[in-house]
């Protein structure tokens, strides 16, 4: 569900994308298998299916608003080790299994508790899913029988799930052989095993130029950078440094009869304006609409927001 959205939508046929000072707050109050619960002093809890966590947020500076008996219910709490929040050790307070189903929009997603904070699925993400369903609707309205869909840092494949559900064909990359396991295990738990989804062990820049050499192109494009990474033969990602280029690429991969593209970045110190303005820059012989902001995700009671991470979209339609 989309709440408190400010829309800024433009229509640019034939002309350069143009960006606006206008930000898009773009939330969810979760779905049936993911609810927040409460949040402040700098953490969350939060249900993903049978399983309650309680995490770090460093950006949720309010106090609780739930009793602490209400926290003291997690089954699973994490605890950052050093600087970096998303390292460090679950404590489990309760039995959690290996691997537990969450139901997203019809499929199946198998979430983990790792070394990391991340569970294998990032809710906030849903408005974007269901952007990427109408854009592939979109597609087929414009007689194209399958649409492509690159999805690139895909992580454990929920948006290539929701898209080969959909009925397109999905190329998903990753530099992660864990991921890419993780991400054929929610396809087996989908009941999606003959879904037209390639699984590709690959750097996303060198995967990219190789497909623009090969003249292929693209009607959807997923790409959801870390801040900083390696490829599976340790090539080094920096997103300030090697997103431009990558974005370069993907303009070249945009179909030119019908495209479109969500960036989706988690970099606190940064802003939406300035990804936007690298977008339209990219993007500007194409044509078409932009809109950029902010997800966040509202609390169960309604009474706080979460902000999770920067975006930005673009259409060559409306």
């Amino acid at each position: 569900m989309l709440t408190g959205t400010l829309c800024c939508w433009w229509w640019l046929f034939g002309m350069t994308p143009l960006v606006r000072n206008n930000l898009n707050l773009i939330e969810t109050r979760g779905f049936a298998g993911y609810e927040l619960v409460d949040s402040g002093g700098g953490r969350k809890l939060e249900r993903f299916g049978a399983i309650t966590v309680d995490r770090p947020e460093p950006q949720a500076l309010w106090q609780p608003r739930l009793p602490r008996s209400t926290w003291e219910r997690a089954d699973a709490v994490f605890s950052a080790s050093g600087e970096d929040e998303e390292k460090g050790k679950w404590r489990l307070d309760r039995a959690v299994p290996d691997s537990w189903p969450v139901d997203v929009d019809g499929v199946r997603i198998l979430c983990r508790l790792q070394g990391l904070w991340h569970l294998g699925l990032f809710p906030e993400q849903q408005p974007h899913w269901h952007w990427m369903l109408k854009q592939i609707e979109a597609v087929k309205a414009a007689g194209i029988e399958r649409p492509r869909v690159l999805n690139l840092f895909g992580y454990t494949g929920a948006a290539s799930l929701l898209a080969a559900a959909a009925g397109a064909e999905v190329v998903h990359v990753d530099a992660s052989k864990k991921a890419i396991q993780w991400g054929r295990d929610n396809q087996a738990a989908s009941k999606l095993d003959e879904a037209p989804i390639r699984w590709i062990l690959d750097d996303a820049r060198k995967f990219t130029a190789r497909e623009v050499r090969r003249e292929r192109d693209y009607h959807i494009l997923l790409v959801d950078p870390p801040k900083f990474g390696r490829g599976p033969k340790n090539e080094t990602w920096d997103l300030f440094t090697d997103l431009p280029e990558l974005l370069s690429d993907c303009a070249r991969l945009a179909s030119a009869k019908s495209a479109a593209m969500v960036l989706t970045v988690y970099a606190i110190r940064a802003s939406s304006v300035a990804f936007a303005e690298l977008t339209s820059e990219t993007f500007t012989k194409s044509g078409g609409v932009i809109d950029f902001g902010e997800l966040a995700i509202r609390s169960k009671d309604g009474r706080a927001v979460v902000p999770t991470s920067l975006f930005v979209r673009w259409a060559s339609h409306a």
